[in-house]
């Protein structure tokens, strides 16, 4: 049906209060997109490197391992192994800082640990623009639907005609402010919830990859499911 009101009318006739809310609101859904579609590109390739990091353990030294686990730089179960080995060798090979004092347990926990708090941030990198745009999106919108209705009785008062369908359109045009405001906020929290759980589930794996490389360096074994330790050596230090 043909009217006089719609997106286009609400751009055109809107003062720059409207055109600001309109385009604050497009900026807010183009960077929430652009965040869910690059983190989640990276969830899906950092869960196929989990999986692939099962793979580590059967090899028989620790640099075929490292092989199987490919030469991409951005692996954060490469790059969680290479900082074991150097953590181990630094604490074997050297005696003269006070860190070198401490026990090899604890220093290979504090570098694996050290590793994965550096990932964790990046990994939840750009979250916080999602979590602000799903929570503030329908505030933003609801303000320009407040201004627009604001702007909407003035007209009609000024008028002096109060009938329905000169009160409809523009009230009706004015709520379009708000449908946008729920638009941008609703894929921002359903993306921002996904890649929430897509964290969780990398950095558990990365944890327990952590828990193993541990007692590998530390013991010679790897910890086993049911907790206890390894009575086979399935790598030798490389």
């Amino acid at each position: 049906m043909d009217s006089q009101f719609g997106l286009l009318h609400v751009w055109t006739q809107g003062d720059f209060v409207t055109k600001a809310v309109a385009i604050l609101l497009l900026g807010m859904s183009l960077a929430s997109w652009i965040v869910i579609l690059v983190k989640g590109l990276d969830v899906v390739r950092y869960k196929r490197m989990a999986r692939q990091s099962g793979h580590f353990w059967h090899s028989e030294d620790f640099a075929t391992a490292l092989d199987k686990l490919g030469k991409d730089d951005s692996n954060p179960f490469r790059a969680l192994a290479l900082e074991g080995r150097e953590a181990a060798a630094h604490h074997r090979n050297t005696k003269a800082h006070l860190h070198d004092q401490l026990d090899v347990s604890d220093w290979i926990t504090r570098c694996l640990r050290n590793a994965i708090d550096e990932f964790t941030a990046r990994l939840q990198g750009g979250l916080a623009i999602l979590a602000s745009v799903g929570s503030t999106a329908p505030f933003i919108g609801l303000f320009g639907t407040v201004w627009g209705i604001y702007h909407a009785l003035l007209g009609i008062g000024t008028a002096g005609q109060a009938t329905i369908d000169k009160v409809a359109g523009p009230i009706g045009e004015a709520l379009i402010m708000t449908a946008l405001g729920l638009a941008v906020a609703i894929p921002a929290v359903l993306g921002y919830n996904a890649l929430v759980r897509g964290n969780k589930f990398v950095l558990n794996k990365l944890n327990s990859f952590a828990h193993d490389l541990h007692a590998y360096f530390v013991t010679g074994g790897r910890v086993q499911a049911n907790g206890e330790a390894a009575t086979i050596v399935s790598l030798k230090k490389g």
